[in-house]
């Protein structure tokens, strides 16, 4: 891993920007790179928040970009769940990205059939590869610890082998979706965590400072080579006793 950075921000109002702009510069970094722009985006308050500050841009060029979903609520994509629904009714339609750049899950599918069928998209996009390597990978993190569908205490947390497998049993509701795996996360070249909000500073303690002990999802995500970046604001950062970063105004990462 490149290094764990943990940014703290006043409110989301000031993380938003930052968030944005980092987007960007890892979109220039890898279109200078190696051709394209692979992004896996999370549902939660990442989609308002992305969505608004992304708009509030000079409009990049996203037509070498490619989107996927770090997991997906298996529902209907105008169902209020989907987060690919959520997406495209706030930012889609807004940027130049052509329909081909968005790799949506089959939601007609039973849910192992779904996961299967999502790996196989993502085998195409990333031909040659064990794992996918995503340029960046957006999380959220839930105040139970879970990030993308992995939840505490689930068997799906020991998966090795799988690039996106199925949940039938989700304690958070809708029950069935899909998700990619630990291997998936951690080959990523970069890791952003958003959180937010005072309901997280108890886990984000445990999670930031727990060590590899952390019974919480959130903590094993440790990219094998990549950068890993948690954004998060005061009331979110309030029991912390770790070395963060404040930056200032107009501050980029």
């Amino acid at each position: 891993m490149a290094g764990r950075r943990v940014v703290v921000f006043p409110s989301s109002a000031e993380l938003g920007p930052v968030l944005a702009h980092l987007v960007i510069s890892r979109a220039e970094k890898a279109i200078a790179s190696h051709g394209r722009f692979t992004l896996g985006l999370s549902g939660g308050s990442l989609v308002s928040m992305l969505s608004k500050e992304l708009l509030a841009l000079p409009q990049p060029d996203c037509s070498k970009w490619v989107i996927g979903f770090c997991d997906e609520r298996l529902v209907s994509f105008d169902d209020p769940e989907s987060t690919f629904g959520l997406y495209k009714s706030q930012l889609f339609p807004k940027i130049n990205i052509p329909e081909s750049g968005i790799l949506t899950i089959d939601s007609s599918l039973p849910v192992a059939e779904c996961a299967e069928d999502y790996a196989c998209k993502l085998k195409q996009v990333f031909p040659g590869e064990e794992f996918p390597v995503f340029d960046l990978l957006l999380l959220g993190m839930g105040p139970d610890g879970h990030t993308c569908s992995l939840f505490p205490g689930h068997p799906l947390l020991e998966e090795t082998k799988k690039i996106v497998a199925p949940i039938s049993d989700s304690p958070k509701p809708p029950p069935q979706r899909v998700t990619m795996t630990f291997p998936v996360v951690n080959a990523a070249r970069c890791v952003t965590f958003v959180s937010t909000g005072g309901s997280k500073a108890t886990v984000l303690k445990e999670v930031l400072e727990g060590g590899k002990a952390s019974p919480y999802p959130a903590a094993r995500v440790v990219p094998t080579s990549g950068e890993l970046f948690w954004l998060i604001d005061d009331p979110a950062a309030a029991a912390l006793t770790i070395q963060v970063e404040r930056p200032g105004a107009g501050a980029k990462l």
